[in-house]
């Protein structure tokens, strides 16, 4: 039988986990999917169905899929397939060197840098009487979190299901909560300093939007809607999910995300190792100002500080340990126990040293700039994270390796 959601989960990290656990606290059937299996032809010959794209990396997710998967998605949705995209699953959709080509939009970059690192609750308006809008009200806050930026063309037949209004009360500017700051701080210094910070040049511009593709749609949406606890985002993910496969969903809320207190069904030395280390590292960089409590499932950190790197990491051991694992599971954890120890012990010994050093650099910035080798630095940093927006290093072999491990759990579907 086939399901009616697929979630694409090459390259999606932490917005895999949260994509997967929204369908699965909704109540919705649904398989995940490798990109290598899509290459290979699995979408062909299905009934026409729903393919969800997480967040993360569309640039890698494209390089994951090649050019065999590419043309496979787009050949499903013009057949009948709908595609919905999530932040960099949006991206991955647009008319961009190796992307989908799904919309014929493409994304624009921001004037400054620091624009694109808007996160927490920005309010929309959505049209009135649209069928897919959201189901509640046409004016909501949505979760975004690092989003991107859509580039309209005159002419083309994509409707703008949700635009940006003005920012919420949760809003971060990188590491500048925005709540913090007085009335007027953010003029004064683009007065003084010449460079903008302000999220409200947001305003107006698309942050959901929809295409017909063939016989197939897409909706992207640059607003997370899966993020938990985020009721008018939520709601209006069932809403889309249900018009798009006519299954009503059993719950329309997905719920608060402990990550911390998930209980441990899977209980395994290395893992028990590897999480009590994550949990040092986490405090030691909330001690030295490096990460700060932002959500039960989503930290903050400082600027350049590899706190999303960490983040999937250590989202990526709980959600396994929190699995109850199959027969497929079991099996996979037997190949990689020996080398998951030992790619984790290598990271161990590196990751309190470099986050410390980092540390080191920041308190010495000012008097003493050039006292920290910020070669040396970058070097480590590459070692254990790889680039910024790349991935790569110690890090992604280790979280390759959980991720593995929760698709071979859910292998056989997820029809909950």
């Amino acid at each position: 039988m086939n399901e009616p959601i697929y979630i694409l989960w090459d390259k999606s990290h932490i917005w895999g986990l949260t994509a997967w656990r929204a369908l699965t606290s909704m109540g919705i059937p649904h398989r995940l999917l490798k990109a290598a299996s899509i290459a290979q032809g699995a979408l062909s010959g299905k009934s026409s169905s729903v393919l969800l794209a997480p967040g993360g990396t569309a640039r890698l997710k494209a390089k994951a899929l090649g050019t065999a998967g590419r043309a496979a998605i787009r050949s499903s949705i013009a057949n009948g397939w709908h595609y919905l995209g999530l932040c960099g699953g949006a991206g991955l959709a647009l008319s961009e060197k190796d992307g989908l080509g799904l919309c014929p939009w493409q994304r624009t970059s921001y004037s400054n840098r620091l624009q694109h690192l808007i996160s927490g609750h920005i309010h929309v308006q959505a049209p009135e009487g649209h069928p897919l809008g959201p189901p509640d009200a046409y004016t909501l806050p949505l979760p975004v979190w690092w989003p991107g930026r859509f580039a309209p063309q005159e002419g083309d037949a994509v409707e703008i299901l949700a635009a940006y209004l003005y920012p919420g009360g949760d809003v971060w500017l990188a590491d500048l909560p925005l709540s913090a700051l007085p009335p007027g701080t953010l003029a004064s210094w683009e007065d003084m300093y010449g460079v903008s910070f302000r999220p409200e040049e947001l305003s107006g511009q698309p942050c959901i939007i929809r295409n017909s593709y063939g016989q197939g749609s897409c909706i992207l949406s640059y607003s997370h809607l899966e993020t938990p606890d985020s009721p008018g985002a939520n709601r209006w993910l069932a809403h889309l999910l249900r018009s798009l496969t006519g299954t009503t969903p059993k719950e329309f809320h997905c719920p608060s995300w402990d990550l911390a207190g998930l209980p441990v069904r899977w209980d395994d030395p290395v893992f028990n190792r590897a999480r009590a280390f994550l949990n040092q590292i986490i405090h030691l960089g909330i001690e030295h100002n490096l990460l700060f409590v932002r959500t039960p499932w989503l930290w903050g950190w400082r600027m350049g500080i590899p706190g999303a790197a960490l983040n999937n990491l250590f989202a990526a051991l709980l959600s396994v340990q929190n699995l109850e694992p199959n027969d497929a599971a079991l099996s996979c954890w037997e190949e990689y126990k020996a080398l998951f120890a030992q790619k984790f012990s290598l990271f161990q010994k590196s990751a309190e040293q470099y986050l410390l050093a980092e540390r080191l650099a920041a308190t010495l910035a000012s008097a003493l700039p050039q006292a920290v080798d910020r070669s040396i630095l970058n070097m480590q940093r590459e070692a254990l994270f790889g680039q910024p927006m790349e991935g790569g290093g110690l890090y992604e072999e280790l979280t390759d390796m959980l991720e593995e491990l929760i698709f071979r759990a859910c292998e056989d579907g997820c029809a909950v």
